[in-house]
């Protein structure tokens, strides 16, 4: 998640110092996300180096309040009004832990997936099983998109983990083994495939 882009955003409804920005955030967020005042901090000092947030005035109580530059609100705006671009690749434990399991000689693949699948499942009924402790009105609907999010995504897992039984249910287990290559490998890194359709 942009924590950046998302403070620049609290910050063109108006300016705010650090501890009202993080509670800002968590009202947005309905506090899936916690941040620490020192991430908060770190950040706004980069938005100004950057140019996008000036520091102003402090008040009464020694509040430094930060505002948004023009520069700023229109990275706002870019933010907005572009999707979120998913990283090629992945960086996910999870497909990475099934594949290599699937490959390594006498690991039993289906406890592999049994163990995630319960574990999953357990997530899942936390997820749906949690209400929102606040007051109803905008706040709960902020959080409730966020859990949504996150119970789709635990449902979506799960339904991976069918599908990559199945398909490993047709592949005997002699044919999925990879011993360690003898060949040495070149130096660089490999050319990325894209994947097919098949299978």
């Amino acid at each position: 998640m942009s924590v950046r882009q998302s403070l620049l955003a609290i910050l063109d409804q108006g300016p705010c110092y650090g501890y009202q920005l993080r509670a800002e955030f968590d009202r947005r967020t309905g506090s899936t996300w916690p941040l620490n005042v020192g991430q908060i901090y770190n950040t706004l000092d980069r938005l100004e180096r950057d140019g996008l947030v000036a520091k102003g005035d402090s008040d009464a109580q020694g509040h430094v309040y930060y505002h948004i530059t023009d520069a700023g609100s229109a990275e706002v705006a870019d933010w907005l009004g572009a999707p979120v671009q998913r990283a090629r690749g992945t960086r996910d434990e999870l497909p990475l832990k099934l594949a290599v399991a699937a490959t390594l000689p006498g690991v039993d693949v289906t406890a592999v997936i049994a163990a995630q699948r319960a574990a999953s499942l357990g997530q899942l009924e936390r997820l749906e099983n949690t209400r929102y402790a606040g007051a109803s009105g905008a706040e709960e609907l902020a959080w409730s998109l966020v859990m949504d999010s996150m119970i789709f995504a635990v449902r979506a897992e799960l339904s991976w983990l069918d599908h990559t039984e199945r398909r490993l249910a047709r592949h005997p287990e002699h044919a999925m083994a990879l011993e360690l290559a003898t060949a040495r490998p070149r130096r660089g890194r490999p050319a990325l495939r894209h994947p097919s359709a098949a299978d």
